[in-house]
């Protein structure tokens, strides 16, 4: 058995891996033509809708609730408690884990970003990328068009307010709102 690490293993760990690597083309587009089909659905296909959702998002596609169009990178890196919801619009990036907590609510165009890449432009130029996970606690409100940054940690029964950029953690039962987010008060 080999010490050497594939680039999803790289990719999983945090590490710098190359996104052009074939296992990782292929996971990609395979989520692509899976998130197309989930898009291009009618209203009144609920099952269809349903069984491209588990397809997706195998952890967690049982009870989301979703408004296409939706956008991911891989999907089997997103982890959903019961009744999350996507409203229209919604890309996360999960290049690394995503966890998101029960009945938590995505207004529309909010974006999740576990991915990023290296600060030092030659190191950057070399196509190696990386991501840092992201965690999401349950009872939590992610107001429209808000970003969720690589690393971030949101606690449970958090609201972040419409156009909100989150590069922080934010603690439990706080509003948090702002470029960059901060906390506004306790709830």
């Amino acid at each position: 058995m080999s010490d050497r690490q594939t680039e999803r293993e790289k990719m999983l760990t945090g590490a710098l891996y190359d996104p052009m690597d074939a296992e990782l083309c292929a996971a990609r587009r395979r989520a692509r033509l899976l998130f197309e089909s989930l898009n291009a659905s009618r209203d009144n296909e609920v099952k269809k809708r349903r069984q491209l959702l588990r397809e997706l998002i195998p952890d967690g596609g049982d009870t989301v609730w979703m408004q296409p169009p939706f956008y991911c990178d891989y999907g089997d890196n997103i982890h959903l408690g019961e009744k999350v919801f996507f409203n229209f619009n919604c890309v996360v990036l999960d290049v690394a884990d995503v966890h998101i907590g029960a009945r938590t609510l995505f207004g529309p165009a909010a974006q999740v970003y576990t991915a990023t890449h290296p600060m030092n432009a030659q190191e950057r130029a070399s196509g190696l990328e990386s991501g840092k996970p992201i965690t999401i606690g349950e009872d939590v409100w992610i107001g429209g068009g808000a970003i969720i940054c690589p690393g971030v940690t949101i606690g449970d029964r958090c609201v972040i307010g419409a156009g909100a950029v989150v590069t922080k953690d934010i603690p439990a039962d706080h509003f948090a709102a702002g470029n960059p987010a901060r906390i506004i008060r306790p709830i």
